[in-house]
């Protein structure tokens, strides 16, 4: 049994939610880790992220989101409304003062708080969207292929819409 990994970097806009589309890179992986039969995984670290299939719906909204992103988002949008406020407003308990006082104290701490921004900690709806659609997707991989048909795309999506982000997707390929 062989294992392939390739990271790939991927770069959210923050406006709104990001859908980006890695299916070339997850074919790409596949081909390149020489694998014919096994499975590929598409991986997401971060935590206001997801990975998810789907077809591709030719129709999009002028900043590029497909019309079935535009309805994943608004269907997820009505279960978990965007955080504009501080906690315990909206329903959020999420993120809470002794969360901000832990932030703070990281060496990167103007990573995650541009200028001391406490307001861009307002992600508890990008969290929870994450969570409901998961982390990761787990594709067949068959004589030396992702086994999907032509209407079949890998989405990576940021639903954090604090500030455009660098965001890793890891693919991993294991089989023989």
């Amino acid at each position: 049994m062989t294992t392939f990994q390739r990271t790939i970097d991927l770069r959210s806009h923050g406006t709104s939610t990001s859908f980006l589309d890695v299916t070339e890179e997850v074919r790409s992986a596949i081909s390149a880790s020489g694998i014919t039969t096994g499975t590929c995984a598409v991986i997401s670290p971060h935590t206001t992220c997801a990975v998810y299939f789907d077809e591709f719906a030719h129709d999009q909204l002028e900043d590029g989101t497909d019309f079935l992103q535009a309805d994943l988002d608004a269907a997820l949008s009505r279960m978990f409304p965007a955080q504009t406020s501080f906690p315990p407003a909206q329903g959020y308990l999420y993120p809470g003062e002794e969360h901000f006082t832990e932030v703070e104290t990281w060496l990167n701490a103007s990573t995650y708080l541009p200028g001391g921004d406490r307001s861009q900690l307002l992600n508890a709806d990008a969290h929870l969207k994450a969570n409901l659609i998961g982390s990761s997707e787990t594709i067949s991989v068959i004589d030396g292929q992702a086994a999907f048909g032509a209407t079949g795309y890998v989405f990576f999506v940021d639903f954090d819409r604090a500030r455009a982000r660098d965001r890793k997707c890891h693919i991993v390929v294991t089989g023989d």
